[in-house]
């Protein structure tokens, strides 16, 4: 079957899964798994622990924690709510000052395996009786080239555009059928722009995700920021679809003034934007619901409409998510037992019809929660379809507003972020996304050559020293 076909079965129920969102920020805790705490039990600290300010996401947390230790007598589990930082992680891992279970977004998974700072969890992991019903898709860009898996993922998502339906209606388009290609994203966000007075389309640029959405529009028209040749990872950033990427950036800029007025921005400024009521469109995931809700206030959802990524030539999408590894400073003990909790943490509830409508159920309890957002799904069809029905009857969101992104999405080829440093490039590429939209005689083309040059040269000297 073809990686594009294989796709569209998986994906062919696209997952109405429940999903919570683990974000804050604390020191982190060494643990040079070393020991336990008296009694006897070992103390296993994972990341993944939600913050005080998510309450329902917290107590399930604090439950799972419970049950855990309940199913597995003498050892204790310790919480902690680090999450990833690019300046600080590779530091902190290279010296042993991680917790036994760490989260990283899919762009470090390779160059950690590369690195050899994380451990295979394939013994353990295939020993469970359902590791043969996890979608390929999903494991791929977290196993070695001999297939050994390293990771276990939490709620996998694919780039779509998010837009406001009511922001549609007001310019006069029809919200049930939003933009399938870049060049009707162009006409809507100016059609938006000039009737509405607001910004039709946003463009994050800043703290590595202007880069990162580059790579997005990049795949849609059909070009790659890196490449591999054996061991060896090369940029390749001054690709013509991506010249044309910033080229469609740079029109809308200047040529149709429909990108606002606050051009630097970061994921969190044009959610808060959005549901403010202040953008039409912006690339981002189902998931980005859940933040406009929860954290930015947004009153009236259902405004939030999603769609599958628009194309321009290269019919794929940018897929991410959390992933869960074993550092490779944990001792034996540690990581048996780690890998112990991330297949009953987050393998078994992606799994299970009964722990899935137990943590709807729960999350459900609470007004600000969102349930049913739309992710990847983590196993095959028939076990997302059963997955589907359980949660149903808790449901919270409305789910035709999704239904673009479902259904579009299963015609699309997955593509994972670029295997290795992928923060690297998205550092070199912020300053050309921000040039091009506060600068209109940038020159893209030099732009891009020197971030290619800088960055290749850094990628050699991280690639020699590790040989």
């Amino acid at each position: 079957m073809s990686r594009q076909s294989r796709n569209a079965a998986l994906l062919g129920c696209t997952a109405i899964a429940v999903s919570v969102v683990l974000t804050a920020c604390s020191a982190v805790t060494p643990s040079k798994s070393g020991g336990g705490d008296g009694g006897g039990d070992l103390t296993l600290r994972v990341q993944g622990m939600p913050p005080a300010t998510d309450k329902a996401a917290l107590t399930l947390f604090k439950q799972q924690v419970a049950d855990f230790e309940k199913a597995n007598p003498g050892i204790k589990v310790k919480g902690s709510t680090t999450v990833f930082d690019p300046l600080t992680f590779s530091a902190k891992l290279a010296g042993g000052n991680v917790e036994d279970v760490i989260k990283v977004p899919l762009t470090e998974p390779q160059r950690l395996i590369q690195q050899k700072q994380v451990q295979s969890i394939s013994g353990q992991l295939q020993s469970w009786d359902h590791f043969k019903e996890f979608n390929p898709q999903v494991l791929k860009p977290l196993s070695d080239s001999a297939g050994q898996v390293y990771g276990v993922p939490q709620n996998p998502y694919a780039q779509g555009l998010v837009y406001n339906r009511a922001l549609f209606k007001a310019a006069g388009l029809d919200p049930d059928k939003p933009p399938t290609t870049w060049d009707e994203v162009r006409a809507d966000a100016k059609a938006i722009a000039a009737k509405t007075g607001r910004a039709g389309f946003v463009q994050e640029s800043k703290d590595n995700q202007g880069g990162w959405q580059l790579a997005m529009l990049s795949y849609a028209f059909g070009g790659d920021l890196e490449q591999r040749q054996g061991d060896t990872y090369t940029a390749t950033l001054t690709g013509e679809a991506t010249k044309k990427a910033l080229g469609l950036l740079k029109d809308m800029r200047w040529s149709d003034n429909s990108l606002g007025r606050n051009l630097l921005n970061n994921q969190n400024d044009v959610i808060k934007q959005f549901a403010a009521g202040q953008v039409g469109m912006f690339m981002g995931s189902p998931g980005t619901y859940r933040l406009a809700k929860t954290q930015f206030g947004m009153e009236n959802t259902d405004d939030f409409g999603v769609a599958s990524m628009p194309q321009s030539g290269g019919n794929a999408t940018l897929t991410g998510g959390d992933i869960y590894m074993v550092p490779k400073s944990a001792d034996t003990k540690h990581a048996a037992a780690a890998v112990k909790w991330l297949t009953f943490a987050y393998a078994e509830p992606q799994y299970s019809t009964e722990a899935a409508a137990g943590q709807a159920k729960a999350l459900a309890a609470d007004p600000k929660s969102a349930v049913g957002v739309p992710t990847l799904p983590v196993f095959d069809t028939a076990r997302q379809t059963e997955i589907n029905a359980a949660i149903k009857p808790y449901v919270n969101v409305e789910l035709d507003n999704f239904a673009p992104y479902t259904q579009g999405l299963g015609k699309l080829d997955l593509k994972p972020e670029p295997p290795y440093e992928a923060q690297t490039l998205y550092t070199a590429l912020d300053p050309v996304v921000q040039a091009v939209l506060t600068d209109r005689g940038a020159d893209v083309d030099a732009l891009l050559a020197k971030a290619e040059k800088d960055v290749n040269a850094k990628l050699a000297t991280d690639q020699s020293t590790q040989k």
